[in-house]
């Protein structure tokens, strides 16, 4: 059985935000979100238990700490997820099971859920349906604006401290996600290896082998850490062209 699941938040944009994890995680299911707070305070009191509900702190007519004292009986966990870190204290005195704070990331979201229901057989993976080719990312560049991401775009991702450099065969992405965050995201696809600490790589991307070198499509040059030399030689070695002469 998939972990049943509530969303309330009066910004429809955050809603779909969380409805895009939860697709990407293979127990847990969305079974109703709402905009209007007063709407959720009536059908939620009326309705079965949840295993979770997402709620937004501060919205209109009725606050998410004040809602939350309504209808904290009617979930397993309540994961409050707002803007503002002034809430925390608040939404602990309500027996919160986690806190958010926007705006969060796909691992970030999952590693939460994860915490929450680690010995349970519906525990969620986390992980990306093969049916997507394709993730969002905010785009520092852009205003933090979102920004569609292709896996088959991607020539490699730079870890700087904070933030990661996306090279793609279009543009450059700076987003402020982890490299570990990232390495979540495409674990499940295998073209991508990691060749140096600060580097992932699409290993289809790599144009010349120069030493301990990669040149990629894009006159990108990396160097190849040793703690990842071993695996990446022997990529090249298996796609390198064998032949008797000597």
């Amino acid at each position: 059985m998939k972990l049943k699941c509530i969303v309330i938040d009066d910004d429809i944009r955050a809603i779909d935000g969380i409805k895009s994890y939860i697709d990407k995680l293979t127990n847990i299911q969305l079974i109703k979100s709402y905009t209007d707070p007063i709407q959720a305070l009536n059908e939620i009191t009326a309705g079965d238990v949840v295993d979770i509900v997402f709620m937004d702190v501060d919205m209109p007519m009725i606050s998410g700490i004040e809602l939350s004292k309504a209808i904290r009986h009617k979930t397993d966990k309540l994961i409050f997820t707002t803007s503002h870190s002034k809430y925390a204290y608040e939404a602990f005195e309500m027996y919160a099971s986690a806190y958010l704070l926007k705006p969060y990331t796909f691992f970030r979201f999952a590693e939460t859920i994860n915490r929450l229901f680690p010995h349970t057989a519906t525990k969620p993976n986390i992980t990306v349906k093969q049916e997507d080719d394709y993730f969002f990312v905010r785009n520092k560049s852009e205003k933090n604006n979102l920004i569609k991401v292709r896996y088959t775009d991607i020539v490699a991702v730079e870890s700087l401290q904070n933030y990661v450099r996306i090279f793609t065969l279009n543009e450059t992405i700076v987003s402020y996600i982890a490299l570990s965050e990232i390495k979540i995201i495409l674990k499940d696809h295998h073209n991508f290896a990691q060749a140096h600490r600060s580097f992932i790589i699409a290993k289809n991307y790599i144009e010349k082998v120069e030493g301990n070198t990669l040149k990629m499509i894009n006159n990108l040059t990396i160097n190849i850490g040793n703690s990842y030399r071993e695996s990446i030689q022997e990529y090249i070695k298996e796609k390198t062209i064998k032949t008797n002469r000597s």
